[in-house]
């Protein structure tokens, strides 16, 4: 009864202020007027702030694509959910789990690269020392040499001879355009390949309790009921984690 008595007075209280404050024609706190409208551009600055708000606002809604698409992502993302499915855990670990654990990776192997653009494009532009056009051109350096360095010729000169562009005596010749798609279709494959060889032990162990429930005649036990805690006794065993992360971290080099 105390509690509910001391809530009520409270409440009370409240709403005498609220009255008082509102008699008096002052509120307690003062509540902002945002305006938010199109108006049109009197010179050439404003138009060159809009196309600036307008170009910001492109990028991120293009930042997922980018971070995906440019980085080591794909590659982690789908070699551990090749993992998951060679374990034939459903979903241990979920989804969350995995794409964070992806992106967190993808920050640490990036790293060198993304102080490359900090340096060299983000901060002269915004201490006024660089245009916009020059800073692109120097963010986009180091992320270029980190795709060069993952993309087979092969799938770069796919997507040259489909485009019939001329073909490049360099790298600085070959168009960005061409080079993501190449870079991303390299890095499925590189993917599927290390999903491959996780794939071989847990397979073998599949086989193996497959043939032995067989050999006993007990056709109607699922095998893979069976072999799951054998695969995780296997991968707990070889310390499985160390492994692949290692291994995916180290493919990068």
């Amino acid at each position: 009864m105390s509690r509910r008595l001391a809530t009520i007075t409270g409440l009370t209280a409240c709403l005498c202020l609220f009255a008082q404050a509102a008699a008096q024609g002052a509120p307690l706190v003062p509540v902002p007027n945002i305006n938010i409208g199109v108006e049109a551009a009197n010179n050439p600055r404003d138009v060159a702030l809009s196309l600036q708000v307008l170009f910001v606002l492109t990028v991120l809604s293009l930042a997922p694509s980018i971070l995906i698409m440019m980085t080591s992502f794909t590659r982690i993302i789908v070699v551990l959910s090749f993992l998951r499915s060679a374990l034939a855990t459903q979903q241990m670990p979920p989804n969350q789990v995995l794409v964070g654990l992806a992106l967190f990776l993808t920050f640490f192997t990036m790293s060198p690269y993304w102080d490359q653009v900090n340096q060299n494009a983000l901060q002269p532009y915004i201490a006024g020392t660089m245009n916009q056009e020059t800073a692109m051109t120097a963010a986009m350096k180091p992320m270029r040499e980190f795709m060069f360095k993952q993309t087979r010729e092969n799938d770069l000169a796919l997507f040259i001879n489909i485009s019939d562009a001329p073909r490049p005596n360099s790298q600085e010749d070959v168009p960005t355009s061409s080079l993501i798609p190449a870079f991303v279709i390299s890095e499925l494959k590189t993917a599927f390949q290390i999903g491959f060889l996780i794939y071989i032990p847990f397979i073998v162990i599949d086989m193996v309790v497959a043939s032995t429930l067989m050999s006993m005649g007990m056709m109607m036990v699922p095998p893979v009921m069976i072999s799951l805690p054998f695969k995780i006794l296997l991968f707990i065993l070889v310390d499985g984690w160390h492994l692949v992360i290692r291994s995916l971290v180290t493919s990068f080099n």
